[in-house]
């Protein structure tokens, strides 16, 4: 089991910590509708530092990434991120992924921490253009500030304009007295902030310091459990549910990162699977009576008949009910339709309904 950089500060602050990807990570701290609220409305600080991260160089950088990744990335000036998957041969994904453009010919690609090796051995296999791969994983940490008043808190540690960094933009600067540091805005919570990527000597001090700022405005740090909340709130997907290596990103909502404009990784399959239609889909749906959805819960129809799994669920602390997503027959997927989740020997009413499930 893996330690973060900062493992030793979790359990001193008295964390649960279990083990997430293989690594050991702090599930929650004072409790997770305590710790979701405070994300929601202030600011909190996740160590995330278990994501894996790629740089990719060479006049052929762009090349791979688009022969690779579903999104077409030659849109992406220094300066902007992106977000992608990779695509496999038989219809699933490998890994969904954020794409940034660093410089001319470089770029980093930032991936989950259960698929750091797989994603590593899937791009090589397709790197026969020369390009130099680096994996900086046990390298780099990674810390999300998350929630409304994170800039405001974290001004003080930057010459950087933390509020002119639009969604999906990073700058490259000083922050906490590190320099080169990467300051983005790809934020998985839907409550703003940003993404601060460091070394793994430098993530301590900027961790004290990054406390030290926001300690007026009432900082706190955050776990996973939390994490997964509030991205479930906002109908993000994760990797090992929602998506995984069986679920095509047509059927899983994710058309619009998947451009044809260009030829990737059985593009041809997916541009014909788009063209005829899915015969099943991810939706979001929230329950109508009492009960809390779980993953893998299987979705009914009126009469009891399997129409669905239930991929992600909760019940949801910003909203006061249960919801979840989950993939259906696509006649079943339509906005309003009646579905039911089995919750063990009850079929509890649920409907299907637009995401975000939580709305600003």
């Amino acid at each position: 089991m893996k330690n973060t950089a900062l493992s030793h500060i979790h359990e001193s602050l008295g964390a649960k910590m279990v083990p997430f990807a293989g690594y050991n990570m702090p599930v929650q701290y004072e409790g997770v509708n305590a710790e979701h609220e405070t994300v929601r409305n202030g600011v909190g600080v996740f160590d995330v530092s278990h994501m894996g991260e790629f740089l990719l160089t060479g006049e052929n950088a762009l090349a791979l990434i688009q022969k690779v990744t579903s999104n077409d990335a030659s849109v992406l000036e220094i300066g902007r991120a992106q977000y992608s998957c990779l695509p496999n041969n038989d219809g699933g994904i490998v890994d969904d992924l954020i794409v940034y453009r660093m410089k001319e010919d470089q770029y980093l690609l930032v991936v989950n921490a259960s698929n750091i090796d797989k994603n590593w051995n899937w791009i090589s296999s397709h790197n026969d253009l020369g390009v130099d791969m680096r994996n900086l994983s046990d390298d780099y940490s990674l810390l999300a500030i998350q929630g409304p008043k994170a800039v405001e808190a974290m001004q003080s540690l930057t010459s950087v304009d933390l509020a002119a960094i639009k969604y999906y933009h990073f700058e490259v600067g000083p922050f906490a007295g590190i320099d080169n540091v990467i300051i983005s805005a790809t934020g998985y919570t839907g409550s703003g902030g940003f993404e601060i990527y460091c070394k793994n000597s430098e993530v301590e001090q900027v961790w004290n310091k990054v406390f030290e700022a926001g300690a007026a405005f009432g900082i706190k740090p955050i776990g996973l459990a939390a994490r997964d909340t509030l991205r479930l709130e906002m109908g993000f997907c994760l990797y090992g549910n929602d998506i995984n290596d069986t679920t095509s990103p047509i059927e899983a909502g994710l058309g619009w990162i998947t451009k044809f404009t260009k030829d990737f990784t059985n593009s041809e399959n997916l541009k014909k699977q788009k063209e005829a239609g899915v015969t099943r889909k991810l939706i979001g749906f929230e329950l109508i009576e009492r009960g809390i959805p779980r993953h893998d819960y299987e979705i009914v129809d009126a009469n009891g008949n399997n129409i669905g799994i239930v991929t992600s669920g909760t019940m949801a602390p910003s909203l006061g009910k249960g919801i979840g997503m989950g993939y259906v027959a696509t006649e079943f997927a339509g906005v309003d339709a009646e579905i039911y989740i089995q919750i063990r020997n009850n079929k509890v009413k649920a409907k299907v309904v637009k995401m975000p499930f939580y709305k600003k």
